[in-house]
């Protein structure tokens, strides 16, 4: 427990830090979002108007510490103000309508590709030596292209050539979104592309790390006392190698979730997928800094929240940690 109290404290340091940087950062960023729509209205507004755009944008006239304490007080009250880049949309109601798409697609690929990244690197490392061994160049290979263009060779062979999915977008015009089947079927048949991309790109990094660690484990004199005792295979393999060897993966799946807020980029932009990473890459060309600031915020949360849970699941697994 003092364990997981020193690392509780930690977080919320940590927390307190990225939340001033994301404060500060994007006011040491030259440009004026705010002036520049001012600009393009020129001649068209008044000074209240200009005065209460700024306002509005979160460049009020007043010191540098009474914008940190509204800063402040606009987290915890979740309020971040208008985005320009969707103005007058307020940043909170953009960010709620992106991340669902994202949190389905690349939340379930990540775990998807995890659990089956970490199986058959539990699989081929018990079975070291055999032909199983060959998934780990073929795998490795799909990992190690260019994501951008593996993406678009899914899309000119299954897409264009064969025509078995869409190439872009989220799902089918004419469709209602809501919890009902049509809009639903709709949303996986549009999905089933970016989510195969993503699963068959990351699914090496997961088993050539766990394979590796399997192999390591299974020199272990409580894996070989095991063996010794004449338990079933699958029980050592599982209970005894394979839960040790999962403990460094299990921090690397734990950032992985953490930034799984943020999207991914490549991913969305060229499927046009309507998820946070491309409203991210919109709002970076827009200077929206409402809104990259309150998805930086969101994915530092998100990635800390994991590392926590993280930090959990190691005393789970871990019955060492509990002894500090």
């Amino acid at each position: 427990m003092r364990v997981l109290g020193r690392r509780l404290l930690f977080y919320v340091v940590t927390a307190w830090a990225a939340i001033t940087l994301n404060f500060i950062l994007p006011r040491l960023m030259p440009g004026n979002p705010a002036q520049d729509l001012i600009n393009r209205q020129a001649g068209k507004l008044s000074p209240a108007a200009i005065r209460a755009i700024q306002v509005l944008f979160g460049q009020p006239h007043t010191s540098i510490l009474s914008q940190y304490f509204t800063y402040w007080h606009n987290v915890v009250t979740f309020n971040f103000g208008v985005s320009y880049s969707y103005y007058p949309t307020p940043v909170i109601q953009v960010i709620r309508q992106s991340i669902f798409w994202t949190l389905v697609l690349i939340g379930l690929c990540t775990i998807i590709g995890f659990v089956v990244g970490t199986l058959l690197g539990t699989v081929v490392g018990w079975r070291r030596g055999s032909w199983r061994d060959a998934l780990v160049p073929i795998t490795t290979f799909l990992s190690s292209l260019p994501y951008f263009w593996f993406a678009l060779m899914v899309i000119l062979v299954f897409a264009v050539s064969l025509r078995w999915f869409p190439s872009s977008g989220g799902y089918g015009i004419g469709f209602q979104i809501g919890f009902n089947w049509p809009f639903i079927s709709s949303a996986i048949y549009y999905g089933t592309l970016p989510a195969l991309t993503i699963v068959v790109a990351s699914v090496g990094g997961w088993l050539l790390g766990m394979r590796n660690m399997m192999i390591t484990t299974l020199n272990e004199d409580y894996v070989l006392l095991a063996e010794a005792k004449g338990l079933p295979a699958l029980r050592v393999m599982f209970t005894y190698a394979g839960r040790n060897a999962v403990l460094p993966s299990v921090a690397g799946f734990a950032m992985s979730l953490g930034f799984v807020v943020g999207g991914a980029i490549v991913t969305e932009i060229v499927f046009n997928y309507p998820g946070i990473g491309t409203v991210l890459f919109q709002a970076a060309e827009g200077q929206d800094y409402p809104l990259l600031e309150a998805i930086f915020l969101t994915i530092t949360i998100a990635v800390l929240i994991a590392n926590l849970l993280a930090d959990l699941a190691y005393v789970v697994l871990d019955p060492r940690t509990r002894e500090s």
